[in-house]
């Protein structure tokens, strides 16, 4: 016979009753009642222990909640930091000296119950494949934010610049426009402080790159009077600077949403202040929860302001740039870049048949097919060690 939801414990009462008579085995009455056998023995033990029949509470017997001190401490963290997720805030509060902390799956029941986790950092929240240079100062990542308006109606261009290895930020520097004049100033006051890297990251606008696709500016041939090669993002690929793309966004979301900037001194106290907290505080998942700094020390390649004459090897002709950016050879002209104006060039014969290559210091700058009188190269690679290079 079937069980009635609302004769349910009588039922289960009958049905030891009957047991318990004996004149009947256990086997077919669970079947008259539509039970297992392992249920029926169920409801036999509990009525020989004097235990009730009705449906037991299903909830748990020990409810594990964090302390009402500690989970407001955990909620004014979220609060304090809304764009950091439960893995970083627990690691930062260990830093801290917080014992006893609970998981991060309760961090997150915590946020949960107090409406602190959005869409869009769950979505900030999955995992990516990561990519870095063995060592610090191998590549730095330079990216302008974007421009945005200050309260008292300026624009704001802010220059941040990363160490590829380390994801260290050396700087996040408000500047009125994104020229060279601007940018300079700033590297070098990075050289002096940091060393110089061996690599430059940057995309192909202001300051950097050129919007003649056949040039080199200003800002390549001071790097490579230091030593640095600059590397280009493929146009339209923001994707090969990721790590300063995504510190922008990072940089928009822990700061720039919660913040307003109100004039030129005030930006530089804030991003300052968000650097230090970067770089020293908070926890990066790239970095197994460490922070940029332990994983960054300063360059060994100190800067210069004197910029010594370099000696080519034998073999090589000098060449003297024009100030219009042209050189001569065998009669004819070719244009290079203005940006090597009154500066002098080696050529030597390359091992393509009809051309010559072109260098600058330790770079190769150049090829040109004497027999067509054009560029069929106009890029800078490292003579060695070049970590792009595939081909001479």
């Amino acid at each position: 016979m079937p069980w009635e939801e609302r004769t349910v414990c009588q039922m289960r009462e009958e049905f030891v009753q009957r047991v318990q008579e004996g004149r009947e085995s256990i086997t077919s009455l669970c079947q008259e009642y539509g039970i297992t056998r392992r249920t029926g023995y169920k409801w036999i033990g509990r009525a020989e222990a004097g235990e009730t029949l009705s449906d037991r509470s299903r909830r748990p017997a020990k409810v594990h909640r964090t302390e009402a001190e500690m989970e407001q401490i955990i909620v004014s963290y979220r609060e304090r930091y809304p764009a950091l997720g439960a893995v970083k805030l627990h690691r930062m509060m260990e830093n801290e000296g917080y014992q006893g902390l609970p998981s991060t799956k309760t961090f997150n029941n915590i946020f949960k119950r107090h409406g602190l986790i959005t869409r869009e950092a769950s979505q900030n929240a999955t995992p990516c494949q990561r990519f870095e240079r063995e060592e610090p100062n191998d590549l730095w990542q330079g990216d302008f934010l974007g421009h945005f308006p200050m309260k008292n109606g300026e624009r704001c261009h802010p220059l941040n610049i990363l160490d590829d290895h380390s994801r260290y930020n050396l700087c996040i520097e408000p500047l009125h426009g994104e020229t060279f004049q601007e940018t300079q100033p700033v590297m070098i006051r990075l050289f002096k402080t940091y060393g110089q890297p061996k690599a430059f990251l940057c995309d192909n606008g202001n300051p950097w790159g050129t919007a003649q696709s056949t040039g080199f500016t200003q800002f390549e041939v001071w790097l490579m009077d230091h030593g640095i090669l600059t590397i280009h993002g493929r146009p339209r690929h923001p994707q090969t600077q990721g790590k300063d793309e995504r510190f922008n966004q990072t940089i928009r979301r822990e700061l720039l949403r919660l913040q307003s900037i109100d004039e030129w001194q005030d930006a530089k106290e804030k991003f300052g202040t968000y650097r230090t907290f970067y770089n020293k505080v908070r926890p990066h998942h790239a970095l197994k929860l460490d922070t940029p700094s332990q994983h960054y020390k300063a360059s060994d390649r100190a800067y210069s302001e004197q910029v010594p004459e370099w000696e080519y090897p034998e073999g090589m002709t000098l060449c003297k740039v024009k100030n219009t950016g042209f050189i001569t050879w065998e009669g004819q002209g070719y244009f290079l870049s203005e940006a090597f104006g009154g500066r002098s060039i080696a050529v030597r014969k390359s091992s393509i048949q009809g051309c010559i290559s072109l260098f600058y210091r330790q770079f190769r700058i150049g090829r040109i097919d004497i027999e067509k009188r054009v560029f069929t190269l106009k890029r800078a690679y490292l003579i060695d060690g070049d970590p792009r290079l595939t081909d001479t």
